[in-house]
């Protein structure tokens, strides 16, 4: 599985998305509190791993911290490696929690500073691109471009 992305699981923290960020939320915490099922033999000596709750409670109380996001998500991605029912639970649990509005990825563009000469691209994640614009129009015979800057 795929680590949940540090930038969503502090978003979700923070309160983005609105009611289904808060439902996303508490879907998650719901689901790191349950307790865990290490597969057919219960009995096996598995490695001391954690639930994620911990991790969950630090970034609610700071979910603009990048170091705790990036803890749970850690936390996330080794409890589902060694839990086999968490882990396809969360993997249901991110797919929904993908679809919520966080902001991650949100384009504001702003142009000033007078006028503008040439083309203007506003957008994001640009790659592999080429510009074929007219060269500026010349000035007539006898007649000079003023240079304004």
């Amino acid at each position: 599985m795929d680590p949940i992305s540090v930038a969503l699981l502090a978003a979700l923290a923070g309160g983005a998305g609105g009611e289904l960020g808060r439902q996303a939320w508490a879907g998650l915490t719901t689901l790191v509190r349950r307790p865990f099922t290490r597969g057919q033999d219960e009995s096996s000596q598995a490695p001391a791993v954690s639930s994620g709750e911990t991790e969950l409670v630090r970034l609610q109380e700071s979910p603009g911290d990048t170091a705790r996001a990036q803890a749970l998500s850690t936390a996330l991605a080794v409890r589902a490696a060694v839990d086999t029912g968490f882990s396809a639970d969360l993997l249901q649990w991110h797919e929904q929690a993908k679809l919520v509005r966080t902001g991650d990825g949100d384009v504001h563009n702003t142009i000033s500073g007078g006028t503008q000469h040439g083309p203007v691209l506003q957008g994001r994640d640009f790659s592999g691109l080429s510009f074929n614009t007219a060269p500026p129009p010349t000035a007539p015979e006898g007649e000079t471009r003023s240079s304004q800057g």
